[in-house]
């Protein structure tokens, strides 16, 4: 018999997260659904018990960017196979029309929140020949309008996991980053697409209403976060595990447009050169 291997994600009570620790812990993976607020593990537990999985899954409370909660959970473990770095906020804003502390918080979540459970997590990974994934987003791939500190975020994750991609392959560690498209969940209702944006936009107004409905348009045809989960989880248990990887056809075509290395093998195989 093989030893039942164990997954940790972050941002678990809903959306992709939730949907990953279901699919991952239906696939035969001991799962540690963190986030920041237990209290708000109804739903993924229910979804657990309604796919006969509620006893793979274990949640533990974890504030990314509070690095004594990332070691608080991380407490006690004494092997982890891998970690899925899935927490993350949306933000739409320009520069103008707000602060720059706006656009560092933004940052401190979905970019150094990821560094302080990846930098944890890596001596386990290390020690048991693990997989480090990163949930980014096509705004990794390509920057867009009215996301600039978010696009900058995920471009930063993208960036720092492609540089340290061979670093960690040396040790015996993969690492992959994930880009969904549009995915319909409770993500897009928290970065708030109301009126009030409008109204607040000054000058950017006119651009930021055409904004916002070809935004509206991209989500009536978005993914389900089970869609989006089901790649994930595939790369868990993939062999080779490809460095990027989109979660749609649409996703794809849209970063194709920016990438002709669309699984991101030429740039590997060229850094991987430098220090082999």
């Amino acid at each position: 018999m093989t030893e039942t291997k164990t997954v940790l994600i972050t941002g678990t009570s809903s959306g992709i997260g939730l949907a990953t620790a279901v699919a991952a812990a239906r696939a035969g993976w001991r799962v540690l659904a963190t986030m920041r607020d237990t209290a708000k593990a109804g739903p993924l537990l229910a979804a657990a018990a309604a796919a006969g999985v509620r006893d793979a899954i274990e949640v533990r409370a974890l504030e990314v960017t509070d690095p004594a909660s990332v070691q608080a959970c991380l407490a006690g473990l004494d092997r982890l196979d891998a970690l899925v770095n899935n927490a993350g906020a949306g933000h739409l804003g320009t520069l103008e029309q707000e602060s720059v502390a706006a656009v560092r918080a933004v940052l401190e979540v979905n970019f150094f929140g990821v560094l302080n459970v990846t930098r944890a997590a890596l001596p386990l990974l290390r020690a048991a020949g693990g997989r480090l994934i990163a949930v980014t987003s096509v705004g990794g791939v390509v920057g867009q309008p009215f996301n600039e500190a978010y696009c900058a975020a995920k471009f930063a994750v993208e960036g720092y996991f492609e540089s340290l991609a061979p670093v960690a392959a040396s040790v015996g560690v993969s690492v992959s980053v994930v880009e969904p498209g549009a995915v319909g969940s409770e993500f897009v209702a928290n970065v708030g697409f109301t009126e009030d944006l409008v109204e607040q936009a000054g000058p950017y107004a006119p651009a930021l209403v055409n904004y916002l409905a070809r935004t509206r348009d991209a989500f009536a045809n978005a993914q389900t976060p089970e869609q989006a989960a089901a790649p994930i989880v595939e790369l868990l248990a993939a062999e080779r595990p490809a460095f990027r990887i989109q979660t749609s056809d649409a996703a794809r075509a849209f970063t194709a447009a920016k990438l002709s290395d669309a699984d991101g093998a030429r740039v590997q195989a060229l850094t991987a050169g430098w220090i082999a």
